[in-house]
């Protein structure tokens, strides 16, 4: 007993002094690097059970209230109440760690289901559908004639752009990502842009060091970094934070029953445009609504309509592999359902705002976890979509 002991007390020891070699080697390359948000990065994961990223991040990080106005509550389907989800597909959606399940029929709440301790007043990260968001906000600018057109040059709003291949940049390479970023889109590489966006304290400055690598406007390659900077484009173009201009120009006009939030990288900073709006289920689906209904608003056209139409037409690029662009339009996705044409919002860990404008549904999901993907699509969205069509048979 007493040689095991000895043997379990060398090995703690050495334990010890290889965690704190570790811990020092960690500290040099983070102070010599000045990668100084990896302290952050640390701190709001693993120290707290997360391996990443979580849409419970609010609380960590300063963030911009996005005020509702007049609420326009849900109006009820004739059949909510009567239709539930059957036990299989409950398990369905507990398999990927699913928070909040919402349909939507002809403008109705059909249904809604939430799971762990979530509620219709719960807000949740948002991750990437955040982008879509941020190009709605684009078109109004543009028909504001704040922003000249998709064509005009990012240069026009950022001045260090003008010089080297920045100066070929325009709206248009943003909102479609074909902007040729040197930008590592990572959501699990802690040294990624996407880490340090994320976690980091200056996005200002990471916009101003952002270089292009390529040929803008050829290649669709997902870049978060491209909405980053079209946010801060949208924030000089209007006088306004992107947080406020989206409250005045389209969250206190599609009823939003509550107030949103937009992630800062510091207190009074810069809103991370490319992820991180905060907000609940039923106020997702709003903007499910509006686009379903070409930028209008129960009468009122917030967004122009060619702007939606454009939006939600795949952009005229080709994938890496050669292949045309068919899925991405203006910052949202689209995709085929049973031969019906659906566009949708997403978030990384399967955060979903869907709709079906043949089935007139709009489906939201939020959770921690998305579902397997084929290329580039997450085919978890097919169970959703089957599941809300099961409802209005």
């Amino acid at each position: 007993m007493k040689k095991a002991g000895n043997v379990f007390k060398k090995v703690f020891k050495w334990l010890f002094i290889v965690l704190g070699v570790v811990l020092l080697l960690a500290n040099v390359f983070i102070l010599v690097t000045g990668r100084f948000y990896l302290y952050r990065a640390v701190g709001y994961t693993y120290l707290v059970g997360q391996s990443g990223p979580g849409i419970h991040d609010k609380d960590y990080f300063y963030s911009r209230e996005i005020a509702h106005a007049q609420p326009e509550p849900w109006p009820y389907h004739k059949e909510f109440g009567k239709v539930n989800l059957s036990g299989e597909e409950i398990k369905e959606l507990e398999k990927y760690k699913t928070t909040s399940f919402l349909v939507f029929h002809k403008d109705s709440l059909l249904l809604e289901h939430y799971f762990e301790d979530f509620t219709p007043e719960t807000v949740s990260n948002s991750f990437s559908m955040a982008k879509s968001v941020v190009s709605i906000a684009v078109g109004i600018a543009i028909a504001e004639g704040k922003i000249k057109s998709v064509d005009q040059p990012v240069s026009d709003f950022i001045p260090e752009y003008k010089e080297g291949k920045r100066s070929e940049l325009t709206i248009f390479h943003l909102l479609t990502m074909s902007a040729a970023l040197d930008w590592n889109e990572s959501g699990g590489n802690p040294l990624s842009h996407n880490a340090e966006a994320y976690y980091g304290t200056d996005l200002e400055q990471m916009i101003l060091d952002c270089e292009v690598s390529g040929e803008p406007g050829k290649i669709f390659n997902y870049q978060s970094g491209a909405t980053m900077i079209l946010g801060y484009v949208v924030e000089k173009a209007t006088g306004m934070k992107l947080s406020k201009y989206i409250e005045e120009k389209i969250w206190k006009k599609i009823g939003a029953e509550n107030t949103a939030f937009w992630s800062l990288d510091h207190e009074d900073g810069t809103e991370k445009a490319y992820c991180c709006m905060y907000s609940t289920g039923r106020d997702f689906a709003r903007f499910g609504k509006l686009y379903m209904h070409n930028g209008n608003w129960n009468g009122n056209q917030i967004v122009p309509e060619e702007w939606v139409k454009t939006s939600l037409t795949p952009a005229p690029l080709m994938d890496e592999d050669g292949k045309p662009n068919e899925r991405y339009g203006y910052c949202w996705w689209m995709v085929k359902h049973r031969d019906m044409p659906c566009f949708y919002m997403r978030g990384i860990l399967g955060q979903y705002v869907i709709c079906i404008p043949e089935k007139e549904l709009i489906i939201v999901r939020t959770g921690h976890k998305r579902g397997e993907k084929r290329g580039d699509q997450p085919l978890d969205i097919f169970t959703y979509m089957n599941i809300a069509e099961r409802l209005i048979e």
